[in-house]
């Protein structure tokens, strides 16, 4: 086992790709603006690639965008209707609140790592550093085969949307994929400014469609909406003849794979800490935002969507991709006799499959632009350009997007888009799981190389003990999905339904156990005493340390609840 050196208490050096760097002779660290006043600068190291480093461009309000609105898309849409028709109204609540907490636990253990550790790669990184080196190969190849695999499908069901209307039923849905492509390709000229901005825009529109569809769900359901023949609904589609749960224990089960897929994409947040302008604010306060958007985008809207709309309805099967005809929410305003609407609507799926497929090209091409820094990809793959874009990697995302024209194939084109997904259905929960396990390695190997809590700019409201949770859930999710993959809702044990759910597994697998036998390492973590934790370490700690105790001078019992409050709000 490789040992690195012990971080001193106030380092005067820095470890940057492996060399030692003194800050004023050859500094190697980017100013930023300040996040205590002027006179200040926050200093960070960011992994570079071959020529240049990535850009820090994203400013405050794109973080929060993203964690708010990013990846709200077709999984919240048009997914949770397959949920809410296999689960029935009661489990895909309680299914979306348990993988929402599951998420906030990982977010908040993220966030202290991503301010204390601002480097490119983010989650994978600290994942290499603190549990162990072929674990966090396993987990980012795993992540960026997950965005490399979802695009092309996000592409087409971009494409199935114009289908709602009959004039763009009649287009080849070829046409739709190439301008979809196109549209992506052009955001790429702009780097990480122009996924920014593309966010924020989406993430805007898609946050107010959400709290429209909450008050008028509310209306819908208290028989405010005249053209509706049911008038008052009330809780009648939680009672018999409906059920609050369907098909048992197995319905409930199978909603978190589709929970994640709806949730995925928040972690981007870390993963976008190497471009942030000033992470030491944008990160804590983006993913503090995971609270408003767990409770708010999704509980609310689900529960709504349980109260208004049946979970036995026909209209209902096909619920998945960008099936919009098969959407919940379209169907609601449709049950209720309301008048194009549903186009508006439609317009809003279409642009939440655009967001989705966006942020794809963005988790795939930092992952492996930070995979080929670290040697565990291709060295051109690492090339950053001067504009700070990893023209390589988007360059492959934007070729795996070309698979979306399997779509032409007149036979066996949907069979091969259920495999293609099936290499990212578990992911989530991986990286989730590994993201709180590297969390806990972390305070472990902190407190071993005699380093104290107060010398961390933001610490995790939960804590250890809510990184500890957080892979108990992962292991429990995964056990369902296990559930539901050897035994389908309404059909017998069968090997093509099982690996369709549970490939991911199997991938991670294989990925860990071919990177050990490459670099022949026998070693299964990385001891507390042996953690690196100085390369991409800020160096202004002390400086952070006085300006958060200043902030929090009232620690006591009288001041909690507004602690509490301020560490999620």
């Amino acid at each position: 086992m490789s040992t690195y050196p012990q971080a001193p208490r106030e380092p005067p050096v820095a470890y940057h790709n492996g060399v030692v760097h003194d800050y004023e002779k050859n500094p190697v660290y980017e100013k930023d603006e300040s996040p205590m006043g002027s006179g200040h600068n926050g200093e960070y190291d960011v992994q570079t690639g071959e020529t240049a480093a990535l850009h820090r461009s994203l400013k405050s309000r794109h973080m929060q965008m993203i964690a708010i609105g990013g990846a709200i898309g077709a999984g919240l849409f048009v997914g949770s209707g397959s949920a809410l028709q296999n689960g029935g109204p009661a489990s895909l609540v309680l299914s979306f609140i348990i993988v929402g907490f599951f998420l906030l636990l990982t977010m908040q253990a993220l966030a202290e790592l991503a301010v204390l550790y601002p480097v490119n790669g983010a989650f994978f990184i600290y994942i290499c550093r603190f549990i162990e080196k072929s674990w966090g190969f396993a987990c980012g190849w795993d992540y960026a085969i997950s965005w490399l695999t979802v695009l092309p499908f996000e592409i087409t069901a971009a494409g199935i949307t114009i289908s709602f209307w009959p004039t763009g039923a009649n287009v080849n849905i070829g046409v739709w994929i190439t301008v979809f492509l196109v549209a992506l390709s052009a955001i790429q000229i702009f780097g990480v400014r122009g996924y920014g901005e593309v966010e924020f825009v989406l993430s805007v529109i898609k946050i107010l469609a959400c709290t429209g569809f909450i008050i008028l769900g509310i209306i819908i359901d208290c028989g405010g909406v005249k053209s509706d023949p049911r008038g008052y609904i009330g809780t009648e589609y939680w009672r018999a003849p409906y059920a609050a749960f369907r098909n048992g224990f197995p319905g409930f089960c199978s909603n978190f794979v589709n929970a994640a897929f709806a949730f995925g994409g928040t972690e981007l947040v870390g993963l976008a800490a190497a471009e942030a302008a000033n992470p030491l604010k944008a990160i804590p306060t983006a993913t503090k935002q995971v609270f408003w958007r767990i409770t708010f985008f999704y509980v609310i809207n689900l529960l709504l969507i349980g109260l208004i709309v049946p979970a036995n309805s026909d209209a209902l099967l096909g619920a998945s991709g960008a099936n919009t005809k098969a959407s919940p929410f379209v169907l609601a305003i449709e049950t209720a006799g309301i008048k194009g609407l549903p186009s508006v609507f439609n317009v809003v799926i279409t642009i939440s499959v655009i967001s989705v497929a966006n942020s794809c090209t963005f988790g795939s091409t930092r992952t492996i632009q930070a995979l080929a820094g670290q040697g565990m990809a291709p060295k051109f793959l690492a090339y950053v350009d001067k504009h700070g874009r990893p023209l390589y990697c988007v360059i492959l995302q934007i070729a795996f997007g070309f698979l979306a024209f399997a779509n032409e194939a007149t036979t066996n084109g949907g069979l091969f888009f259920d495999w293609l997904l099936s290499l990212s259905g578990l992911a989530y929960f991986f990286i989730w799981g590994s993201i709180c396990l590297a969390h806990i390695r972390f305070r472990a190997g902190w407190k071993a190389q005699g380093r104290t809590l107060d010398e961390i700019p933001y610490r995790a409201p939960f804590g250890v003990p809510g990184s500890i949770v957080g892979c108990i859930l992962a292991c429990l999710c995964l056990m369902a999905t296990f559930y539901t993959a050897l035994f389908p809702i309404g059909g017998s044990p069968n090997a093509s339904s099982f690996f369709q759910n549970y490939l991911t597994a199997l991938v991670i697998i294989v990925l860990y156990v071919g990177w050990k036998i490459h670099i022949r390492d026998a070693t299964f973590f990385i001891r507390a005493k042996d953690m690196d934790l100085i390369t991409g370490l800020r160096t202004n700690l002390a400086e952070l340390q006085e300006e958060r105790q200043r902030l929090n001078v009232d620690r006591g019992w009288k001041s909690m609840p507004m602690r509490m409050l301020h560490a999620i709000a």
